[in-house]
């Protein structure tokens, strides 16, 4: 396939450098799976490769007029990102020798486990909440995993009111979650901070 930012790479750095947007995304559009897997090499996380894949475009797009000084692009660009990458790691390194010595003060700080206890916590609140019937028909689905109709057997009632029930209660708990989930938020993030 014909790439003609591999033929006229200077003169792309020169549009690019007057602003271009459509001579940057093709910049982009070339150097963008190639970076990635630079700096994958370097961070071993998908996640944090792709954040810094996007600072490094962002850094490059915001200092562009810097870009007629280049002469080989792909090395600029490659030495940038291990920079950026780099950078990424030591803070990351920061962060958790900061969370170390705040836990060995304080006790260990919140996992992610916690965050999980505190939703769970909601949803077990929502459920409380339910009217007995659909909490009851809810908890035999979901706990004991029985089909509507052995529900329906149990309870003595029709499958049609089991599945209104279930509907009526995934509702119920969905708006309750959803109306509480910026309580659950700001609890989880203040029981994180240091």
């Amino acid at each position: 396939m014909y790439d003609p930012l591999l033929h006229n790479e200077k003169a792309v750095l020169l549009q690019v450098a007057q602003g271009d947007e459509q001579a940057f995304r093709l910049l982009f559009g070339a150097y963008h799976q190639p970076l990635a897997i630079h700096v994958y090499r370097l961070t071993e996380s998908a996640e944090l490769t792709e954040e810094i894949v996007q600072d490094v475009f962002l850094k490059i797009w915001m200092s562009r007029e810097a870009l007629v000084e280049v002469n080989q692009f792909s090395a600029y660009l490659f030495v940038v990102s291990k920079n950026q990458a780099l950078n990424a790691l030591r803070k990351i390194a920061r962060e958790r020798v900061r969370q170390q010595a705040w836990a060995q003060e304080n006790g260990p700080a919140e996992t992610g486990d916690d965050r999980q206890g505190y939703y769970y916590s909601l949803i077990d609140k929502a459920i409380e909440q339910l009217p007995a019937q659909q909490q009851k028909v809810y908890l035999l689905s979901r706990h004991e995993r029985l089909k509507h109709r052995e529900i329906a057997e149990r309870m003595g009632i029709s499958s049609e009111t089991v599945k209104k029930y279930m509907q009526l209660a995934i509702a119920s708990i969905s708006d309750y979650v959803r109306n509480n989930v910026d309580v659950f938020l700001l609890l989880a993030a203040f029981t994180s901070l240091p």
